[in-house]
């Protein structure tokens, strides 16, 4: 008798395949308070039915292309959902639950959503957002009639659990093309209306590709991820990559740095199992037992968060050094987070402070932040190396495989555009570094802002017509330096960061056999972030670099101001130090420019200061500039102070 064929069939998409070859006893996703686990094995057959249950729910089956939204928490039931959505070749739409009603309508009747998924968790807010007056069809240029979409719940996947060794086959038997599977994620819209970014399912697995292969995410890495679900960071780097490699992703949401710390320390808490990571008093030794009790004791091997992360990590742990009853606990922390123990910490979707880097190091016994730069458009694009001296302070790195780079310096009397080639990074008559634009182009683009062919073609760049790549390159809109760098790792030759990193600089040095070993640099967003004051350019970022490295200085952002005489002035919004305050001292603007001369050139210290108590901040750690210096800087529009 012929070989039964199994009756659950999904596509041969790239993901799928990698996790049909893994151990199907090997853990995927562990709920990392509750210690629910489920495995590589019960990781397809929940997919195929996911997906029969969208085609249900839509009356269909064939979804191809429709978009569909979904409000779960981060949690088994998040990949099931969003990997059944790109099993039935649609447009996974993720939507943040902590959004107002009107935003969510907005998403959703922009995307033209045929259906919205929600756990049982979201229910009241899927009510509140189907209950309230549907807005008016979104601005297309040829609308459609918005329709309320079809609505359905997902249940809670309960975790086996049993050590069975039977799992039930799934055939990929319907074909390698992907069709329009995608995933649509939407800008923060800060100066218009959220576009939707459309990322084809060839470009989420360019993105995990070659994060597999610079980070060498393996079946032995365990990701504790803290990170929200409607970002690239949170669903390429830490819930698509590791499963392509086979890593076991923990979910701990939203954050905590008590129990991120309890986390890290679990493995290396031999005495006392239920102590507690309390550090101001509001976790019991009781409720603290209670509340760990499930924690598993597997040690995290890959972290990847944003910086205000690591903020929050090192004050806590400096409040549980500073008490004797937590003292042993903190020291189980420093061992977790050591590079003995923890593979790799990865910072990113903003600046990182080098002081937050050097302190981090310092906690970490060594562990140096591993810093990359990328956008919803592209997901990650350049990359630090995992040697520790290819992890150079403020550098973002190099291209990472598959990815190509370049700077475009724009004339603004003439309005002409240059290509920086390598060796030109300098200004022959100035001697001044040459700042441009970066353009990326490769697998890893995204197709389209949907719906908007115009700021489409606005952001797109079309390859030189002798260039046998013809592929388009992406505007990214930030702007940044490349520098030569002797002390890496690889420009000493010793790198250990892998062949990637050596093509990468290759490249830069325009394919030479000889690289110039050249880093980025990034200097901020063209629009908030480069301040033109008096005919010259201010990076926004290099000057919150130096205030940050003062004691003074908790947190700051550097704003471009309007200015009559200037064009723009630099100001500064700052938080002061907690302890430097409870000292009794305070922070006059002459304090801070006395501060920083020395540090920087008169042109770049901030002309105008604002200490404040707080400064918003997104989920991802970003703060908005431009509705920053209105709210704080708008009786200065006009002046010009020095």
């Amino acid at each position: 008798m012929g070989s039964t064929v199994p009756s659950l069939t999904l596509p041969r998409l790239p993901l799928f395949e990698a996790i049909s070859q893994h151990n199907p006893k090997s853990t995927a996703v562990v709920h990392c308070l509750s210690g629910r686990s489920f495995t590589y094995g019960e990781l397809l057959p929940d997919i195929y039915r996911a997906r029969e249950r969208l085609y249900d729910a839509a009356g269909r089956t064939n979804i191809e292309g429709e978009r569909v939204a979904f409000l779960v928490e981060n949690s088994y039931d998040y990949v099931v959902t969003f990997l059944a959505i790109l099993a039935a070749r649609a447009v996974a739409l993720p939507l943040s639950p902590p959004f107002p009603a009107p935003e969510l309508q907005y998403i959703i009747s922009h995307a033209e959503a045929l259906l919205l998924v929600h756990s049982p968790k979201f229910a009241a807010k899927v009510n509140e957002v189907l209950s309230t007056a549907w807005p008016e069809a979104s601005p297309n240029p040829n609308p459609k009639v918005v329709e309320i979409p079809k609505h359905m719940g997902v249940s809670s996947s309960s975790s086996s659990n049993t050590g069975s060794p039977y799992y039930e086959a799934v055939s990929l038997s319907e074909g390698s093309d992907a069709g329009q599977a995608a995933m649509m994620l939407y800008t923060s819209g800060t100066t218009n209306r959220p576009k939707g970014v459309l990322i084809p399912e060839s470009a989420l697995t360019a993105q995990s590709s070659a994060l597999k292969q610079a980070w060498r995410y393996t079946p032995e890495d365990r990701l504790l991820h803290v990170l929200p679900l409607h970002h690239i960071h949170g669903t390429v780097n830490a819930v698509i990559t590791p499963l392509l490699a086979g890593s076991t992703i923990e979910f701990l949401f939203p954050f905590n740095a008590d129990a991120v710390w309890r986390r890290f320390a679990n493995p290396f808490l031999e005495a006392d199992p239920a102590a507690p990571a309390a550090t101001n008093g509001s976790v019991n030794g009781n409720d603290a037992a209670d509340k760990f009790a499930n924690m598993r004791r597997e040690k995290i091997t890959f972290f990847t968060v944003v910086p205000t992360v690591y903020t929050r990590l090192i004050s806590t742990h400096k409040l549980l050094e500073q008490s004797p009853a937590t003292a042993r606990f903190a020291e189980a922390c420093r061992k977790a987070v050591s590079p003995e123990h923890m593979r790799v910490s990865i910072s990113g979707s903003a600046a990182l402070p080098t002081p937050v880097k050097r302190a981090w190091k310092e906690l970490s016994l060594g562990n140096v932040l591993l810093e990359r730069y990328g956008m919803t458009e592209v997901g990650m694009a350049l990359s630090c190396g995992l040697d520790f001296g290819d992890r150079i302070d403020g550098s973002v790195g190099w291209p990472l495989p598959g990815v190509q780079a370049r700077l475009v310096e724009t004339d603004e009397e003439t309005n002409t555009a240059t290509v920086i080639l390598p060796g030109e990074e300098t200004d022959p008559v100035t001697g001044k570094e040459r700042q441009g634009e970066i353009q990326l182009r490769g697998a890893n683009v995204f197709s389209e802002y949907w719906r908007n062919p115009a700021a489409t073609a606005k952001e797109f760049v079309p390859a030189d017509p002798q260039d046998p790549d013809q592929r388009r390159w992406f505007k990214t809109g930030d702007v940044a330096v490349r520098r030569p760098v002797p002390e890496s790792a690889v420009a000493r030759g010793v790198s250990k960061s892998g062949d990637w990193v050596t093509a990468a600089t290759a490249a830069a040095a325009g394919g030479a056999t000889t690289n110039n070993n050249t880093m980025y640099f990034i200097l901020g967003r063209q629009s908030a972030d480069i301040i033109k004051s008096g005919g010259e350019k201010v990076s926004a970022l290099e000057v919150e670099r130096e205030m940050l490295s003062l004691p003074e200085v908790s947190e700051c952002a550097v704003l471009a101001v309007p200015s009559g005489k200037w064009g723009q002035k630099v100001g500064a919004v700052v938080i002061l130090d907690g302890e430097f305050v409870a000292g009794g001292g305070s922070w006059k603007p002459m304090d801070m420019r006395r501060a920083l001369k020395g540090r920087l050139a008169n042109y770049k210290i901030p002309q105008i200061l604002r200490v404040v108590d707080n400064i918003p901040r997104n989920a991802m750690g970003k703060i908005n500039k431009k509705e920053l210096v209105k709210a704080v800087f708008s009786d200065d529009f006009s002046g010009d102070e020095l």
